[in-house]
């Protein structure tokens, strides 16, 4: 499929991306993967590198149904995941379950797996885009704010495509599940401590000249505080 092509493919799990242990928890709706992709900031990019398996946390941005990685020409880990088997994963921890019993404790989370062979790009059409697509999943309305990349600058830029036709969604959510004779039992404290990511307020950098405000788009992003209640 070229990575052009956005057209939208079903989640469909191959041999590789089947679950074999907890098959309930697992997503079978094509929108889940985009849902996890899409709230990530930060891909770990597994590869083998040198003989030995690494797995390197990476920036990344979606179009449809290609992602896109980008890196300097010269990172090796990115050299070694061209036009070759690859394993890619972005994962969310929603919070701590706490049981009545050790074994018990679990994590709430969404995760995503793709597999696949990552394809240089080199058309610059779609290098460009590419990296807008990335700039954008990491920082929404920055693109057409700051200047773009310029010729040596793409030069010596990497930029991959992976399509996400081979690909698998797990999450667990709820609280935990206590054995019946633990609950009997009682007295221990069981339940779920939410974990959440919030934005904090835009800090400046040193040398930004006066009079310049953070823009509308980032200080949308900002997480409303809490105010307790008296």
């Amino acid at each position: 499929m070229s990575t052009h092509d956005v057209h939208r493919n079903p989640l469909s799990p191959t041999p590789r991306t089947t679950l074999t242990r907890s098959k309930e928890r697992g997503a079978t709706d094509r929108a889940a993967l985009d849902a996890v992709l899409d709230a990530g900031l930060v891909c770990h990019l597994g590869v083998l590198l040198g003989g030995s398996p690494v797995a390197l946390p990476t920036i990344y941005g979606r179009l449809g149904d290609t992602l896109y990685l980008h890196g300097s020409t010269g990172a090796g880990n990115l050299r070694a995941a061209i036009d070759t088997d690859i394993s890619l994963t972005v994962t969310h921890v929603d919070g701590l379950v706490y049981a009545r019993s050790a074994m018990h404790f679990s994590m709430n989370y969404r995760s995503a797996v793709i597999r696949g062979r990552a394809v240089l790009v080199t058309d610059e059409a779609e290098r460009d885009n590419a990296l807008r697509v990335i700039v954008e999943h990491a920082a929404p309305g920055a693109w057409d704010r700051v200047r773009p990349p310029n010729r040596k600058e793409m030069a010596a830029t990497m930029v991959l495509a992976l399509d996400l036709a081979e690909a698998s969604v797990k999450m667990r959510s709820g609280g935990p599940n206590d054995d019946a004779g633990d609950i009997e039992t009682g007295g221990v404290w069981a339940g779920v401590l939410p974990l959440r990511q919030v934005w904090g307020e835009p800090i400046p950098a040193d040398n930004l000249e006066p009079g310049i405000d953070a823009p509308a788009d980032v200080v949308a992003r900002l997480t409303p505080v809490a105010v307790p209640v008296s």
